[in-house]
């Protein structure tokens, strides 16, 4: 089933909206600050993207979500109006549903908390708005910043998988799951914004 993806989300120090027509070249900017960071974890990041690529990205993810498949979005800082974060919230199952939120920061943007930022509202989106029954957060277990995002969130850690995918480096990674669920307590501390802090 097509999902009713927010236009826009605001948040304290966000505006998060979706990918559009257009943002191949801020998006391609913060891809090349940041590809040494990219490259390690990210399966997509295998060469530094053309403008071209990154606009052509850019119009597929906006299909998908006028389509209601997919919500590839984008955050903002209200105080510069700076792309400082790529987030999305991918289906896995739609009825019930089930999302999962991916993340990258701009290198010139990173330790400053805007990712648990935006996490923390697209986990209300899903559970609020979408009527999510459960949200994860996948990625390398050797990740300590992704997996520190989903920590301060206030996803707690279901399960690591042993061997479970080859990492762009050509290595064996093991992969940890963070998920919430309604059946999960810590999901209304999330969903209120009060955990993590």
């Amino acid at each position: 089933m097509p999902f009713a993806f927010p236009e826009r989300i605001e948040t304290e120090r966000l505006i998060i909206r979706p990918a559009r027509p257009g943002d191949g070249a801020e998006v391609n900017a913060a891809i090349r600050e940041t590809y040494d960071d990219l490259h390690r974890w990210m399966e997509w990041a295998d060469h530094v993207p053309e403008v071209a690529e990154t606009e052509a990205r850019q119009v597929w993810a906006h299909g998908r979500y006028l389509r209601g498949e997919d919500y590839s979005a984008k955050a903002y800082r209200k105080d510069t109006g700076d792309l400082a974060v790529a987030i999305g919230l991918h289906v896995l199952d739609a009825d019930p549903p089930a999302f999962e939120i991916g993340y990258w920061c701009r290198a010139s943007c990173q330790g400053k908390g805007y990712v648990t930022e935006a996490v923390r509202a697209l986990t209300r989106v899903a559970f609020d708005v979408l009527g999510a029954r459960r949200v994860e957060i996948r990625c390398d277990a050797r990740n300590l910043r992704s997996r520190a995002v989903a920590e301060r969130a206030g996803y707690p850690l279901e399960a690591v998988l042993p061997a479970d995918q080859t990492a762009p480096d050509g290595s064996v990674r093991d992969t940890c799951v963070y998920a919430l669920s309604r059946a999960n307590p810590v999901e209304k501390s999330v969903a209120d914004g009060s955990s993590g802090t």
